[in-house]
């Protein structure tokens, strides 16, 4: 990192390293989250659907009853009585004939119950006293319209976003940085033609040109990548384009190319250390423009497909079933949202550390 860029990391204001922790602390909770919440992120239970959050151990009650009759339904018996307690359940089954006891296998396949025992049994076999532990499970954030823990799929999609966020914006810093410092420093009509290139590609329409990636390849993370990359790196070649535009005219850039070094040398020793301050900026702005271009394209059903996940397809979920469990929104909009507040934070105190009289400003 060039003395500037590390003047201007030092600069930051509280608010802005605020953001910076808050970010680390999103980022270890997304990589480490998963493996600590007890629940594996496409493990579905059919008996525990759209469950609220809440701390309280399922399975609740209410639920048990339900359970129960379905299993009396498949042995032919009634359910004649229930007793819950904290950690298991007694019950008592009857029938005009002897309930057959094979069926008691369906208890334990069930998300509810444990391994169940015939506690008595009346000697012609037409009443049977049956006990089994109760399955303690926990769901902080509720469960989704499959019964999957909303906990650890919100930690398991922002891994996706982040990381999506994360590799497109690099692979538009690369390829913005280069095209841009060589536009800059070349000038004359090299710069013209390369910026009228990136003129014609700002013309496209973005959703339009997923759509016809979408047409000839199977649409997927990879794909996304490509898309985002293909086209935010136009922001970052007019910024460094203007940067190096600027430095070309520098005292040092001149006795540099007096002392005989190469255009190629002068721009990977001189020109482009002398934009990472704006292009940190850029940068650190550019990620949450990705990870909300991703969250869009997933919303549309045009971004991350099943069985992999993200924050845009949790919010495309949730939105369906606003009406019926408002928590499915919630929790991943909270994650997104506050992710994408904080970059943007942590963002603009680099652009005033870079520049406190606001001549690099760059929004996302």
């Amino acid at each position: 990192m060039s003395a500037p860029a590390f003047r201007a990391l030092r600069r930051l204001d509280r608010g802005a390293w605020a953001s910076l922790a808050l970010l680390v602390l999103i980022a270890l909770a997304c990589l480490v989250g998963p493996l600590l919440t007890g629940h594996a992120p496409e493990r579905a239970y059919p008996d525990l659907r759209q469950l609220g959050a809440g701390l309280a151990a399922q399975p609740a009650p209410d639920r048990l009853g339900p359970a129960l009759e379905r299993l009396a339904f498949r042995m032919r018996a009634r359910l004649e009585t229930v007793r819950s307690g904290p950690d298991s359940v007694r019950l008592v089954l009857g029938s005009d004939e002897p309930v057959d006891r094979r069926g008691l296998v369906y208890l334990p396949r069930s998300d509810l119950f444990g391994e169940p025992r015939v506690a008595e049994a009346s000697p012609d076999g037409r009443r049977l006293v049956v006990e089994a532990p109760l399955r303690r499970l926990h769901f902080p954030l509720g469960t989704d319209v499959h019964g999957r823990d909303l906990l650890t799929r919100s930690l398991v999609a922002g891994r996706v976003s982040l990381l999506i966020g994360l590799t497109a914006t690099l692979a538009a810093l690369g390829l913005g940085v280069a095209y841009g410092a060589v536009s800059g420093f070349a000038g004359g009509a090299v710069d013209a033609v390369m910026m009228r290139l990136v003129d014609v590609l700002y013309a496209l329409p973005f959703v339009f040109f997923v759509i016809v990636l979408v047409v000839f390849f199977r649409p997927g993370l990879g794909l996304i990548l490509f898309a985002i990359a293909a086209v935010d790196w136009l922001d970052m070649a007019r910024i460094v384009r203007g940067q190096a535009q600027a430095l070309r005219a520098r005292d040092f850039v001149r006795a540099a190319e007096a002392l005989g070094l190469t255009g190629r040398q002068i721009l990977v020793r001189h020109v482009v250390p002398n934009t990472l301050g704006p292009i940190l900026v850029a940068a650190t702005l550019l990620v949450p423009r990705v990870i909300l271009l991703e969250s869009f394209l997933s919303f549309l059903g045009l971004g991350v497909q099943e069985p992999e996940t993200s924050w845009g397809v949790l919010v495309a979920e949730g939105s369906r079933a606003i009406e019926s469990a408002p928590h499915m929104l919630a929790a991943p909009a909270a994650l997104l949202v506050t992710t994408l507040v904080a970059l943007n934070r942590l963002g603009d105190g680099l652009a005033d550390a870079v520049d406190p009289r606001g001549a690099v400003a760059v929004r996302a």
